[in-house]
């Protein structure tokens, strides 16, 4: 079968329009904030300005007011909205509640649609995904969850620990995953909660002082005390609720790698207009074969990271559970972006390390990609596992 990476003619023109919008609205938004939205007004007019210019919440369907892209029409608009670090925020397709979105309009019944996915798609409120638990319990292995979800007459009590939980902080729901079965260490027995965020259980510790500040709502410690929940609650099936997270997992795998891939691509051009205009040793900057070399390797890597996400898209389209082609996106990508960041910041030289340029800021908030939404060494082990099982079952076919 054929693989068409050429977006059609009205997602092109989407993506026209999203770069027109980030580059003319975001960006100035962005650099006079340290590229931080951290006030509700700020979100808000984003927000405001992509509905006007009929791009917000691309990857949502017309019923809920997107343009129900598919992965691959994802990939070039995010991109994009990528290109600033608050263009994912203006058009609501930002951790974690475009992957939350996705999810909803897949697994959810259609009174939790209209109670949560309808409000969350307009930018009315916003979510967050409670999996992470501090150690011994959830992180890079899923199976370790330790949060447990009891039965109760009318619904279910849950008790546990999270942190590192993207957006809490001012989200209007939680979606909790939560042991219903089975023991920490089994694959099984987990299940999807939706949490309403002034239920009294739910008690948020503390903001985490992390590396990163650009995704909004922060990274918050949750404890989980005697919160009940009705029985509505459930989001999918009891027990399912691992099965369930592959709805989610392997597309936010990939709308990560597209963000972050418009952020490489603006610190590859911010270092592009600073060698063609800096001149030393009797030369412009980007005459010199070492600066050069560092050009060429970004806009390899830049490539390299499409092609990727495309491949990879391309199969969750076709039904796929595309497990190998994300893992080796994931993984390339969060390494690739971090190097063309890096780079950038040494071509720019003592003007790339300083505030008058955001490749400061770049390089914190890219940093993380390569230990959240899995490892690079856990994907790694996976891709691997994945050859050799391969291998395996040629031998013995």
């Amino acid at each position: 079968m054929a693989v068409d990476l050429t977006p059609s003619p009205d997602v092109a023109e989407l993506a026209r329009r999203t770069a027109g919008f980030v580059r003319d609205v975001v960006i100035p938004v962005e650099e006079a904030n340290d590229g931080v939205a951290r006030t509700e007004e700020i979100r808000a007019t984003l927000q405001s300005g992509a509905k006007e210019a009929g791009i917000f919440a691309p990857h949502v369907g017309a019923a809920y007011g997107g343009h129900g892209l598919d992965m691959r029409g994802r990939a070039a608009v995010f991109e994009e909205a990528g290109y600033s670090l608050l263009g994912p925020l203006a058009l609501n397709i930002a951790a974690p509640d475009e992957g939350n979105m996705h999810m909803l309009e897949a697994i959810a019944t259609d009174e939790q649609k209209e109670r949560y996915l309808r409000p969350l798609a307009a930018g009315e409120i916003r979510s967050c995904f409670a999996m992470t638990e501090p150690a011994p319990g959830a992180g890079s292995d899923p199976g370790a969850l330790a949060t447990t979800a009891t039965r109760v007459p009318g619904g279910w009590r849950i008790d546990g620990h999270k942190w590192f939980i993207t957006g809490a902080d001012g989200a209007g729901f939680a979606i909790c995953m939560a042991r219903t079965s089975g023991r920490p260490g089994e694959t099984g027995g987990a299940t999807m909660f939706l949490v309403d965020a002034d239920n009294p259980g739910m008690k948020p510790v503390r903001h985490i002082d992390t590396l990163d500040e650009s995704l909004y709502g922060g990274h918050i410690e949750l404890v989980f005390d005697n919160c009940v929940v009705p029985d509505e609650a459930v989001l999918g099936e009891v027990d399912e609720g691992f099965r369930y997270a592959q709805v989610r997992l392997a597309p936010a795998r990939m709308t990560h790698c597209m963000r972050w891939l418009g952020i490489a691509r603006r610190a590859q051009d911010i270092a592009v207009a600073r060698a063609a205009e800096r001149e030393l040793f009797g030369s412009r900057l980007g005459e010199l074969g070492m600066v050069q070399q560092l050009i060429a390797d970004s806009e390899i890597d830049i490539a390299a990271a499409r092609g990727l996400i495309l491949r990879a898209c391309w199969e969750l389209d076709q039904g796929r559970s595309a497990s190998q082609s994300t893992s080796i996106a994931k993984t390339f990508c969060a390494e690739a972006i971090w190097r063309v960041v890096d780079r950038a910041v040494q071509i720019c030289g003592s003007l790339g390390i300083s505030g008058d340029l955001l490749l400061g800021r770049f390089l914190r908030e890219v940093r993380p990609f390569r230990i959240y939404d899995g490892p690079s060494e856990t994907h790694r082990w996976a891709i691997a596992r994945r050859v050799l099982r391969r291998h395996d079952a040629q031998v013995a076919g």
